[in-house]
């Protein structure tokens, strides 16, 4: 696995283009569905490889914290409600109709919604990291956009996976919500008054001991977000933004940067080692009117986003081409599908949401990356560029 991420990244590195999806692919051809299929040794997606994945999503959204602190949450709040309420309402909604459209039930539609609304924060942090955006104008909107997001899917995966997986009853579905809500809320207020605490844990002269605190505080929170049903990436996000209040930002930054591009190497091969190609091609089609009809969807509503913020056309438009990208979530609820075959869901529909998720990841996580990667060609588009 390290030697095919090295190796791919060099290419990648020579060729001047993003590593992302070439990860991806390295983790195709190197699987069980593609290599193990003509009886080769391939790379298993086991125990180290899916805990690096999730230590990777830990890492990118730890960072993308380290980008917010509360107070500036709550002074742009308005702004990211309007933005974040847009893109919500414009590509949840849209998922619903598709998903009912494809599928029929309400419990298929909520899945598709919730597989084409939230974009991925871990693809869209590294891109920004890898592109020099994270220092733009740009970056507020895609960030507060994210956290909206991030906040949203906390509680639609506590629903979903109470209806799918739990029977599908109301007060199992209201218990879960109210543990991740008030799990969230917990790490609001590690956010609002643990500065004094990260402080002291971080004042040591040793650089060891200094990443090992801040690792152990992140993936220990990261780690109980899991166990009560909340996702790691939020968990890791809010840890962030504690961490952002500290005079240690700098050096937190400097010294886990190694960590958090290793092991966001490592999730992108897992995308693409969890991916059966063969399973992909089964559902194509429905794979190609997800793609087409959700892609301008979130141009507009990230372009929309980009103008909250008053950010001029050509800006606005960077923030639309980011947003187009999806990743670990959609995977997540992908995989909420699959464990609800023959229960609350239908077997085949549960397969066919399933295959359609994973090959919908593939398209839209390469072709984000690559929009981003070319905006600027793609802003000459515009009728009119202000400068």
């Amino acid at each position: 696995m390290f030697a095919a991420i090295g190796v791919v990244g060099a290419l990648a590195a020579r060729a001047g283009l993003s590593p992302i999806p070439l990860y991806i692919l390295a983790g195709i051809v190197l699987n069980e569905f593609v290599l193990g299929r003509v009886g080769l040794p391939a790379v298993s997606a086991g125990e180290f490889v899916t805990v690096g994945a999730e230590l990777g999503i830990v890492f990118l959204l730890f960072f993308l914290g380290l980008e917010f602190n509360l107070d500036r949450l709550l002074a742009d709040r308005t702004r990211i409600g309007a933005a974040g309420a847009a893109d919500f309402v414009v590509n949840f909604g849209v998922g619903l109709g598709l998903g009912h459209l494809l599928f029929g039930g309400v419990l298929p539609a909520l899945l598709v919604a919730g597989i084409v609304y939230i974009s991925s924060s871990a693809v869209i942090t590294k891109s920004l990291l890898d592109l020099g955006w994270i220092a733009n104008p740009e970056s507020a909107p895609l960030l507060g956009v994210l956290v909206f997001e991030d906040l949203v899917i906390a509680v639609y995966l506590a629903v979903v996976s109470a209806l799918v997986i739990g029977g599908g009853t109301v007060g199992t579905a209201a218990r879960s919500v109210g543990i991740a809500l008030g799990f969230i809320l917990l790490l609001v207020v590690l956010a609002a008054l643990g500065t004094s605490f990260l402080e002291r844990l971080l004042d040591t002269p040793s650089t060891e001991y200094f990443v090992l605190r801040a690792v152990a505080v992140t993936v220990l929170l990261a780690g109980a977000a899991l166990a009560v049903g909340v996702s790691e990436a939020v968990a890791a996000f809010f840890v962030g933004m504690a961490f952002s209040a500290t005079s240690y930002v700098h050096d937190l930054e400097a010294s886990l940067s190694s960590l958090r591009d290793t092991f966001a190497a490592v999730f992108f091969f897992w995308i693409g080692l969890v991916t059966d190609p063969f399973l992909v091609f089964q559902a194509l089609d429905v794979v190609a009117v997800v793609v087409a009809v959700t892609v301008p969807t979130k141009l507009l509503s990230g372009f929309y986003g980009g103008r909250v913020y008053d950010l001029d056309d050509r800006r606005s438009l960077r923030v639309g081409l980011a947003m187009v990208t999806r990743g670990e979530f959609s995977l997540i609820v992908a995989a909420v599908a699959l464990a609800g075959a023959g229960t609350t869901l239908p077997p085949e529909t549960a397969r066919t949401i399933y295959a359609t998720a994973v090959g919908y990841v593939l398209v839209m996580s390469t072709l984000g990356t690559t929009l981003m990667q070319t905006s600027g060609r793609l802003e000459g588009l515009l009728p009119s560029v202000e400068t």
